[in-house]
This record gives structure tokens, C-alpha cells and sequence, in this order.
């Protein structure tokens, strides 16, 4: 990793301690071009907003997805301050960020965050005859 982009995960930190001052959880992700230009940064807002999606890296990947083509996006960095989520991770994916920078893995984080979240049971697949024939086709 290059000064600059020590520097632009540095932001990325920061924007996780204003959210922290603010009263929400504390992360922040910002993109970059090819070049290293920032293009959007976003901190987490989560109680602010009162909405559990307002998470930057989604924030982020959103942006990405209405206002970059997908040739542009690919080119794109995400520096964030820690590990996407696997909300996240998913808008990251779908939004087609090329590359993704964290300062804090999800590991480290659970570490520091005792007792998590409560979890929930995930039950299936079922009903996939069904399920396939509206999905059959769609991406073709």
C-alpha cells in the first residue's frame, strides 16, 4: 500500500471517528477513482437516521450504482474503516466496485464488540420447483 493510499484509509478512519462523535456506530468508507480522487465519502448514520441500513459502504456502493457506468465503477476503491458487513458486501458486489480496502477485519471487530448481534435461523432451500420458474430465464 502507497502513501496515498494509506492516506485515503486514514480518511476513511476519520469519517468513522465523526460518526462516533455524532452519536452513531463508528465507520466511515469513502470511493476513489483510478487516480485516487475521492468521489463520495460517507460516515455510518445508522441512529442518526434512525434506519439499521445507513451504513457507508452501502451508502457508497448505492452512489456508486446510480451515478457511475459500470466500466467507470470497476475502476473504483473503497476505503473503509472496517471489514464490509455482508449487507454490504453484497450492494459492494451488485454496485461493481473493483476493489475493496479495510482497515479493521470483521474478526478484529467482533473482538471488540462483545456479545454481537442475536442472530437468527436460516431455513432452505424449499418450494425450489416453483421458485426456479419465476427466476428461470430472467437472466438470460
Amino acid at each position: 500500500m502507497d502513501t496515498n493510499q494509506e492516506n485515503l484509509l486514514r480518511r476513511a478512519i476519520e469519517l468513522a471517528r465523526t460518526a462516533r462523535e455524532a452519536g452513531d456506530p463508528p465507520f466511515g468508507s469513502l470511493l476513489a477513482d483510478a487516480d485516487g480522487t475521492v468521489l463520495v465519502e460517507f460516515r455510518n448514520t445508522v441512529l442518526t437516521d434512525g434506519d439499521i441500513t445507513a451504513h457507508p459502504e452501502l451508502k457508497a456502493a448505492r452512489w456508486a450504482a446510480r451515478e457511475l457506468d459500470p466500466a467507470t465503477a470497476a475502476t473504483t476503491t473503497m476505503y473503509t474503516s472496517t471489514q464490509p458487513c455482508p449487507m454490504c458486501a453484497g450492494a459492494i458486489d451488485r454496485s461493481g466496485l473493483g476493489r475493496v480496502v479495510f482497515a479493521l477485519s470483521g474478526e478484529q471487530l467482533a473482538a471488540l464488540k462483545p456479545g454481537g448481534f442475536a442472530g437468527f435461523r436460516l431455513e432452505g432451500p424449499a418450494l425450489t420447483e416453483e421458485a426456479t420458474a419465476v427466476v428461470d430465464g430472467y437472466y438470460n
